[in-house]
């Protein structure tokens, strides 16, 4: 491994998304990111995954969707809930929407959304190593139904993830990781 890739690594961490500003990535670096995501293990070549990318005006049109069907899900939802809504995915300039397609078959489940699970952390770590921040929420909206059918997912489509991409406003701190000696050990018979 390259000292800059185990950098990358060592180095990881998540940017808010409302810290997160223009500029993203561009079109050419867009393709590049998007090519390194998805060089992810995939148990049969199944390719169980896509990615749906929010930019520009779509962003609040997302967002406002997003708040109706709040209302929808809550009729008291108080004014600033409902604005959180409209804006959650407007402050990062990209946001790709990371959905696993699950097959039935000889490959088991879990295996592909661990895969589609990996092209979102491929997300994260390409987005850093490009010099940009990143983060990978989900929130309600990953796990609401009629959320999917805002996104055009089908009945076995779901949402892994939404990966916030763009230039940090502020540098991130790192915080405390666990001691390997607290969470590693060797298997003995």
């Amino acid at each position: 491994m390259s000292d800059d890739a185990l950098h990358v690594l060592l180095n990881r961490c998540s940017v808010p998304s409302r810290q997160l500003e223009a500029p993203g990535p561009d079109a050419s670096e867009l393709e590049h990111l998007l090519t390194g995501a998805i060089r992810v293990p995939d148990h049969g070549k199944l390719e169980p995954w896509r990615l749906v990318t929010l930019q520009g005006d779509a962003k609040l049109e997302f967002g406002r969707r997003l708040a109706q069907r709040a209302v929808e899900r809550d009729p008291d939802l108080p004014p600033a809930k409902r604005e959180k809504e409209t804006l959650r995915y407007t402050f990062a300039p990209l946001v790709v929407t990371v959905i696993a397609r699950i097959q039935e078959g000889r490959i088991p489940e879990q295996e592909q959304l661990l895969s589609a699970g990996c092209v979102a952390y491929n997300l994260l770590l390409g987005a850093q190593a490009m010099g940009y921040g990143a983060q990978w929420l989900t929130g309600w909206a990953a796990y609401d139904p009629e959320v999917a059918g805002i996104l055009g997912l089908a009945a076995h489509e779901r949402v892994v993830g939404f990966v916030h991409i763009g230039t940090p406003k502020l540098d991130v701190p790192q915080r405390d990781r666990p001691d390997l000696a607290d969470i590693v050990s060797a298997w003995t018979p």
